[in-house]
């Protein structure tokens, strides 16, 4: 069990006066009202047969679209500084869709929470495509209407969530919408990403936002074994990973041998992504284990790996994991930051952790007390190790839909029914409502 925050004897340590704590959720996972807004390429995927495990959709998820009033009482009882959540684009392309937004912006203020909006978590409209540029024009377009209404009243904007997964996963191995299996043809669906990303920090800094960053998701990439055939497999799955994703925000410029294969005026472009940054956002779940491509299929964390593939995950041993098999490793995180650190150096803004969580089952759900008791304090030891992070998110607030996994994944502080919506906030929600209200 992890160390109560109220135990003198081991609390939590303190973090600087104004360190932002927060949660995280995500539009397609938690809203529901689908006949309320424009299809998205999720509503398509999930109603192909096989998608989900467990066959479900997000049509009615956790119903936070009628709930939200609820959601956000919840949040003042948790006692967060902030709450960021995602603008449903294709909500947004509907008729009264961004009057969602309006009230839930409200509803947080009034409560005393900051609302800190992602303007893409992976729900494209249906009838776009990220393979196309034009995409990414889009995309800047409907932020400059997003901004326009709400930001009077928010102030720190999230542009994209994970690209690196939106790719790899939706258009690479085809688990995630909307359903590709391109490989290494789908770098061009990372550049559009970025481009986007790019485009849409023009668009706040000319509606005068002035607190920007991005959530990419990050780990550190660890060689199975001292064999060079090992050591180069994770090399090159860092790059795809983390590096692809990072270098062209913070540095400019694509690792080496990349920059070839976008497509475009791929220097013009980089002019565009490399747009600064306010701080920088980082979804942190693990770290992971590489090895040399082993001619096998192989089905890790719920993802289906082909046999071609440059290189091979593997399980790391000798860790707890979750319900999900995902590993737990907080000193990943701290391993993480510090080499982040090192590497780009004073190309690093401020950092925010944007989501850190994991998926077990119950309400009486010690073992993600003892994760977060764990990742919070090697958050800490990062801080202590003069990386300037400013912002710590959990992973979620509410149970919900989990992707392709449907609903067989809790990553919540509070517990849904999802035949009645009772919301049951768990213990890990009152162990870090108690974090938190030390920390004051």
């Amino acid at each position: 069990m992890a160390n109560d925050p109220r135990d003198a004897a081991h609390p939590i340590p303190q973090f600087p006066a104004g360190f932002l704590w927060g949660v995280s959720t995500s539009a397609h996972q938690i809203e529901g009202a689908v006949d309320r807004r424009e299809p998205s390429v999720w509503d398509t995927f999930t109603a192909e047969p096989g998608r989900v495990k467990d066959g479900s959709t997000a049509a009615v998820a956790c119903d936070h679209y009628h709930r939200y009033r609820e959601d956000v009482a919840l949040l003042s009882g948790l006692g967060v500084d902030a709450y960021r959540f995602s603008v449903s684009w294709p909500r947004v392309n509907s008729p009264g869709g961004l009057d969602f937004y309006d009230r839930l912006v409200d509803e947080l203020l009034t409560a005393g929470v900051r609302p800190v909006p992602t303007l893409f978590h992976w729900d494209l409209p249906a009838d776009l495509d990220w393979l196309e540029r034009d995409t990414a024009s889009r995309f800047a377009e409907y932020v400059s209407v997003v901004v326009d209404r709400l930001g009077d009243r928010v102030q720190k904007w999230i542009t994209l969530n994970e690209p690196a997964e939106h790719t790899l996963l939706g258009h690479a191995l085809g688990t995630h919408a909307p359903g590709r299996q391109l490989l290494f043809d789908a770098l061009p669906v990372a550049h559009h990403q970025l481009l986007a990303h790019g485009l849409a920090v023009r668009a706040l800094r000319a509606a005068g936002a002035t607190d920007i960053g991005v959530a990419n998701s990050h780990g550190p990439t660890w060689p199975a074994s001292r064999e060079p055939a090992d050591v180069e497999a994770a090399a090159f799955y860092d790059v795809l990973l983390n590096r692809l994703f990072a270098e062209p925000l913070l540095l400019g410029e694509y690792p080496e041998g990349l920059g070839e294969l976008m497509p475009g005026d791929v220097a013009a472009d980089l002019k565009v992504i490399g747009e600064p940054l306010d701080w920088y956002g980082v979804n942190y779940y693990a770290p992971t284990r590489v090895g040399a491509p082993q001619g096998t299929e192989i089905e890790f964390g719920g993802i289906r790996m082909p046999a071609d593939l440059p290189f091979s995950v593997q399980d790391i041993e000798g860790v707890p994991a979750t319900d999900f098999g995902w590993p737990v490793v907080p000193e990943g995180l701290t391993e993480l930051l510090t080499t982040f650190k090192e590497r780009y150096g004073d190309r690093l803004p401020p950092v925010v952790i944007t989501e850190n969580g994991c998926s077990y089952e119950g309400v009486d759900d010690q073992a993600r007390i003892a994760y977060l008791d764990g990742h919070i304090r090697a958050l800490h030891r990062a801080l202590e190790a003069g990386v300037d992070v400013r912002g710590y998110f959990v992973w979620s607030l509410l149970d919900n839909f989990e992707w392709a996994e449907g609903y067989a994944r809790r990553f919540g502080l509070v517990h849904v029914d999802y035949a009645t919506q009772t919301r049951t906030p768990k213990a890990s929600y009152r162990w870090l409502r108690d974090v938190l209200r030390a920390q004051r």
